[in-house]
């Protein structure tokens, strides 16, 4: 049962300490993503790696610093001349928010990188991210600008007006 009331602001301080925690758990899973992926492919099975196992590997480690490097740039603190917090920077927790869906792209870059492992075909999995962004595009944007409705079109006569013009016709007959 959701709580009632007033939903609760968070502080400076809190969102700075909570972006610290956040950026320390994804600067974990990429580490650790991409150790599984080197022990994995490139130590236990690097007879089997092709020229696409490296360039798939350089993609992900891109994919991961621009998305790591955007969450950083977004959480960062501002101090002031005497080291007190002014700002905690933008709240990488926040729902619905652009930080959201750069740690779902490490998060699906990680496992997809991990399962690769496995089979070079997981790789496809990564095509969930282009069609994650077209949907919101679509649900967002380009949905409900097809679908509106024109300004030219006439306003629909309120219940009042049209009753008064029924008076007027009976009127004339």
């Amino acid at each position: 049962m959701a709580p009632k009331g007033k939903v609760g602001t968070k502080g400076k301080k809190q969102i700075y300490e909570e972006n610290s925690g956040t950026l320390q758990f994804y600067t974990r899973v990429i580490l650790g993503a991409n150790a599984i992926y080197a022990v994995g492919n490139l130590l236990i099975f690097y007879s089997s790696s092709t020229f696409w196992t490296w360039l798939l590997l350089t993609f992900a480690l891109a994919v991961y610093v621009g998305s790591y490097r955007s969450m950083l740039s977004m959480a960062k603190p501002a101090f002031a001349d005497d080291g007190s917090l002014i700002d905690g920077g933008i709240d990488l927790n926040m729902e619905q928010g652009m930080a959201e869906h750069l740690k779902d792209v490490i998060l699906l870059t990680a496992i997809v990188q991990v399962l690769s492992i496995i089979s070079s075909y997981f790789w496809y999995l990564w095509l969930l991210a282009p069609a994650r962004a077209l949907h919101l595009l679509w649900v967002n944007f380009l949905g409900p600008w097809f679908t509106a409705e024109s300004p030219s079109a006439p306003e629909e006569v309120n219940e009042k007006k049209q009753r008064r013009q029924e008076r007027r016709q009976m009127r004339r007959f």
